[in-house]
């Protein structure tokens, strides 16, 4: 578990148009008694330039309401927006393009390829996409990062900190509108779990990035701007600045 964050002085959210959006969302699972509603109706706003965990108990639905969020699973009914555009309205081609070109993602795995090496990690979707980073902006995530001194070695010769932090440089170079990270400190140890944390609140802070964070972790979720709840496939509240206590209260209220 990470350790508990600094306090930090209140901080004014970005008010703006939402940079996404859920409708109405609905996944179900399976047909006639074994049916499962991992999403019933769900309505949430994910603010630009904020930082949001999505938290509940098991089986809630965070992590389906993430994937459908983020264009990687297909929703049974109901919107999801990506600022604009409607995600599921788009065909399989069109959705593979906007999750390359506006969405980042930063998994619990750090998915890095072993025979590239940080830098090559780092750059290959842009280069995917036949894109070029600016090199300004590449060179100021990567210090930023730590990562300077780091480039020219291979995933194997790193440590899973640098490796979840090269992960974390990848989703942020192309500038997307959301980077969606899904247990992002489940491989760290504390100290190292902090960091990762702080470097994607540095990402809200300083880059004006939006970051929706699944966690099961409320010490995690205490470094965002907001918490939204889940239980059983339904919004289930929600917190604001929270603490540590506060998210375990609200868990506990969930029986989580």
């Amino acid at each position: 578990m990470p350790t508990p964050r600094p306090t930090r002085s209140p901080e004014v959210v970005h008010a703006a148009t939402p940079a996404v959006r859920a409708a109405g969302l609905r996944k179900t699972y399976g047909r006639g008694d074994a049916v499962v509603h991992a999403l019933a109706g769900v309505d949430v706003e994910f603010s630009r330039g904020e930082f949001t965990a999505i938290m509940g108990p098991s089986g809630s639905g965070k992590s389906t309401l993430m994937h459908c969020l983020a264009g990687l699973d297909t929703a049974t009914a109901g919107q999801v927006f990506l600022g604009e555009t409607e995600l599921t309205a788009l065909r399989d081609a069109e959705l593979t393009r906007l999750r390359r070109d506006r969405i980042g993602f930063v998994f619990q795995s750090f998915n890095l390829l072993p025979v590239l090496t940080a830098g090559e990690n780092l750059v290959l979707p842009m280069q995917l996409a036949g894109r070029s980073p600016d090199p300004a902006w590449h060179d100021e995530v990567v210090d930023r990062l730590g990562l300077s001194n780091r480039l020219r070695h291979k995933p194997s010769e790193l440590s899973g900190g640098q490796q979840q932090r090269v992960a974390v440089g990848r989703a942020l170079l192309p500038r997307p509108d959301v980077v969606f990270a899904d247990e992002p400190t489940g491989n760290l140890d504390s100290r190292t779990g902090a960091e990762v944390l702080g470097l994607l609140r540095s990402a809200v802070r300083e880059f004006g990035q939006t970051v929706v964070m699944v966690t099961h972790d409320p010490v995690a979720a205490s470094y965002a701007d907001r918490v939204v709840l889940l239980a059983d496939g339904h919004l289930a509240g929600g917190l604001t600045a929270p603490s540590p206590d506060d998210v375990l209260d609200a868990l506990r209220t969930l029986g989580a």
